[in-house]
């Protein structure tokens, strides 16, 4: 399929001459139109009365001309391509591109880097080309002026965050469409990508069916890392190659993100600042080549009192290895007892696109013989086990207690606990998920626990020893975390369920993504780290969230309907527990259908 949705050669010429301002540039394309081609053409109207130029394209650019602040520092996004660029504190971006064709399909996809966006995407229609009457004389500047200015636009999609959103559409209207962005924390980077074939389009790489990268082997220096390949090389055939990055703070959620993070490199040494027209320079990094490098070549170096001071970034520890198409991987010249979080990322030779692997942490092991993990009182660890491995913390409480509650939280696969008093066995339990053991306390008591990782894999836990439980940080939980859902309630829109909770009031957000109707609680673990929170989950896919307690256990249950689905598809449903410090805790996932037919 040939696209000729929004490229600029396929734009009406007034429309290119109106774009090429939009951008401050000319852009390089087989159909070119040169900018002093636009200011003939629209001067012929001034010669000859017998041909005028219809009067929408003649007073848009007249009009853009006196309020240049209007399409301040804009550009045009191409069809099929993902564009980085740079955004500056506070000061908003657009981007434009003209749909020619009703019902046509379009798809944008936003990638944050290092901190959140605002992004909106709007629709404004192109004025007549002619007046009401037909007549075909041109309407006086100042009425269409007015007339553009005050329609601003019906407003498509919106978002706020960090995660990369996107916009679809099957069926798009023809017109004038802006992306606009925002950064209100600080000055950042961000990718674009917009299609107008979004079904055949294939961007991003495709994750394989289980997306976690496995820590296979553990040494005091060295750290193996293996992974599912991804179906982008073995059966789409594309060339893609992977790369690891090795951090000691978090996981990354994008590659762009991890590209931020690390040292500055030149491209962006010099930022382009704003209130000033793009430079060569911006365009010979965002992908567009300069309209005259001779004559602005010293635009591309702005003199200190123009241009901002020499952007230098914070050295960081984080490293990024492009290993080709292996699979497996050894993480070497690491410290001794220091967590490290690995993130992988598939990214596609041709594109340069990628899409990231669900990350890990692990920690290398100890220098001498391993030490047993002191628990600190009301503080939440993260413990790392590696496969058939075992850990030792201890619990030492400073005062005379009567009761020890501990809470923990296998993120992935279960744990084998056991806790012992002074040598005394009182809890062997396999941990899945998150569970609250209460035990009996005993004065200047030491408590020892040692946990030990299946045969599946390594095992990665939150883990909380208290002896003041209603000051933990962990909310409290019911003996039963199941999300019930009620068959004979199930409509073609909607599904109810219901949920227990407890007697301290706590917050409960709950969520909903469409899922495969084959999806299955397998599927579940390998594609999601159980101890990741809302934070980490799409806006789109929150319901709501509200406040819940009952005094008497009997009645310390709520039922809620969720609404705006669709018929026959099948949905994954997340209830998260949020306490008073912060720390949320997953119920057991539940998958719902919808009725095919009501």
């Amino acid at each position: 399929m040939t696209r000729v949705r929004w490229k600029v050669g396929s734009v009406p010429f007034a429309h290119v001459c109106l774009l090429e301002e939009l951008t401050s540039v000319v852009i390089s394309v087989p159909r070119m139109v040169p900018l002093h081609w636009c200011l003939l053409w629209l001067l012929l109207p001034l010669g000859s009365r017998t041909q005028k130029l219809p009067t929408r394209d003649e007073e848009l650019f007249q009009m853009q001309i006196r309020d240049k602040a209007f399409f301040h520092d804009s550009s045009v996004i191409p069809d099929g391509a993902e564009i980085s660029s740079y955004l500056f504190r506070d000061t908003p971006k657009r981007y434009f591109f003209v749909v020619e064709e009703d019902n046509t399909p379009l798809s944008v996809t936003v990638t944050p880097c290092d901190a959140p966006l605002e992004w909106k995407l709007t629709l404004q229609e192109l004025p007549e080309e002619a007046s009401g009457e037909g007549s075909g004389d041109p309407e006086p500047l100042e009425q269409q002026k007015q007339q553009i200015l005050k329609e601003e636009g019906t407003e498509l999609f919106s978002y706020k965050g960090n995660d990369v959103e996107y916009f679809l559409s099957s069926s798009s209207p023809s017109g004038l469409y802006q992306l606009e962005l925002l950064s209100t924390e600080k000055d950042t980077h961000f990718k674009v990508y917009a299609t107008t074939t979004p079904e055949s389009d294939q961007p991003y790489p495709e994750l394989p069916y289980d997306p976690r990268v496995d820590v296979t082997s553990l040494g005091r220096t060295t750290i193996t890392l293996a992974w599912k390949p991804s179906p982008t090389a073995s059966l789409l055939r594309q060339p893609i190659q992977y790369c690891v990055v090795i951090n000691k703070e978090h996981n990354f959620k994008s590659l762009c993100a991890v590209e931020a993070k690390l040292s500055a490199d030149d491209a962006f040494m010099l930022a382009p600042k704003p209130g000033l027209d793009f430079s060569p320079f911006d365009f010979a990094h965002f992908g567009f080549p300069a309209e005259n490098p001779g004559k602005d070549r010293l635009l591309a170096k702005p003199a200190p009192k123009l241009g901002r001071h020499a952007y230098t970034r914070p050295k960081v520890d984080t490293q990024k290895i492009c290993i080709g198409n292996k699979n497996l991987f050894t993480v070497s010249d690491l410290k001794p007892d220091t967590q490290y979080y690995f993130d992988v990322f598939v990214v596609n030779s041709n594109s340069n696109t990628s899409t990231a692997y669900v990350g890990t942490f692990a920690r290398t092991k100890e220098e001498a013989k391993q030490k047993t993990v002191e628990l600190k009182d009301g503080k939440v660890t993260d413990v790392f086990v590696k496969r058939k491995g075992a850990k030792f913390l201890r619990f030492a409480p400073v005062s005379s207690h009567q009761k020890v509650t501990f809470f923990v939280h296998a993120c992935l696969d279960a744990v084998q606990i056991q806790v012992r008093r002074d040598g005394r066995l009182l809890l062997a339990q396999s941990v899945e998920g998150i569970r609250q053991f209460q035990l009996r306390g005993k004065p200047k008591a030491k408590y020892l626990i040692r946990l030990k990782g299946n045969r599946k894999g390594a095992a990665m836990l939150k883990i909380l020893a208290t002896t003041r439980p209603t000051k933990q940080s962990f909310p409290s939980l019911p003996d039963d975390t199941r999300i019930k859902a009620f068959d004979k309630l199930r409509t073609c829109s909607s599904a109810t369920v219901a949920w227990l909770g407890t007697q301290e009031r706590n917050k409960f957000c709950i969520y909903k993504k469409e899922v495969d109707e084959n999806y299955n609680e397998d599927q579940k673990r390998r594609e999601q780290n159980q101890c990741l929170g809302p934070e980490a989950r799409k806006k789109s896919e929150k319901v709501l969230c509200k406040y819940f307690h009952s005094q008497n256990l009997q009645k310390a249950v709520t039922t809620e309907t969720i609404r705006g689905l669709q018929p026959g598809k099948a949905y994954l449903l997340d209830v998260y527990v949020i306490g008073h410090g912060g720390h949320s805790v997953k119920y057991q996932s539940k998958v719902v259908k919808t009725r095919k037919f009501c």
